[in-house]
């Protein structure tokens, strides 16, 4: 398996994706929302890239069975029912319902890479399982990053080391570039994940916007074996598409 690490969302281009299996993660917080509204029973997530998008599904569809869900600047959009805090999405809230989905990172990641093989999303809550489909894929993968206003976030890309490593501890990584150096860094400081990003930028930021309990969840590790896969406009678990063919 040769795997390719993108480290920012400027950085996909289709000749870094084409016929390979795409991994997005956005670690603070969009790809941890995907995973917890899905593990939580929404019906699908919808990404969309921009506000007006969010609206327009929204005023087309029943508005009983829509949730709209987002954040700029990581507060929440107004006239919206939840921002991008994984924690608000819980099941009484969201069950059987579709999340309409944007963000200023995450969903512009996903958006970017539909022309994927196959495109999973994936946090630090669900790396395991999404290694172990990478796995039993056997295809080449690419790894995007997010990152935060285009640039490099140290968050994913610990979650990208903490995949390349579980990747790497099956034999199955053939060729890789930069994808040891955030493998290594992952491995060395995977016992206090907090320690090595308490002094980034976007972790600041969330923690000064009260944020504080987003952050302990988003780096919890494996508490779900969901693995959400984006198809045709919608993101749903697995085996909730493999059910529907």
């Amino acid at each position: 398996m040769n795997i390719d690490v993108i480290d920012s969302v400027k950085e996909v281009s289709c000749e870094r994706i084409s016929g390979k299996n795409v991994v997005v993660i956005d670690v603070l917080r969009a790809t941890s929302t995907i995973v917890t509204a899905l593990a939580n029973k929404a019906c699908c997530v919808i990404p969309v890239e921009h506000i007006e998008a969010a609206w327009e599904f929204y005023n087309n569809r029943k508005k009983e069975i829509v949730i709209l869900g987002g954040e700029r600047d990581a507060k929440i959009i107004k006239g919206f029912h939840f921002g991008n805090s994984p924690l608000s999405y819980k099941e009484e809230s969201i069950k059987g319902k579709e999340v309409v989905l944007t963000t200023t990172n995450g969903t512009r990641a996903i958006k970017s890479c539909v022309k994927a093989e196959k495109l999973y999303i994936a946090s630090f809550i669900n790396a395991t399982a999404v290694v172990e489909q990478l796995i039993e894929d056997k295809e080449d993968v690419a790894i995007v990053c997010s990152g935060t206003y285009e640039k490099y976030s140290m968050d994913d890309a610990l979650c990208a080391g903490m995949i390349i490593s579980l990747i790497d501890k099956q034999g199955e990584i053939t060729t890789i570039d930069m994808g040891w150096t955030v493998k290594e860094l992952y491995e060395a400081y995977e016992h206090d994940l907090h320690e090595v990003l308490k002094n980034c930028s976007h972790y600041k930021r969330l923690e000064v916007n009260g944020y504080t309990e987003d952050l302990r969840y988003c780096l919890q590790r494996d508490i779900y074996d969901i693995v959400p896969i984006y198809k045709d406009g919608y993101i749903r678990g697995l085996k909730e598409n493999d059910h529907d063919r």
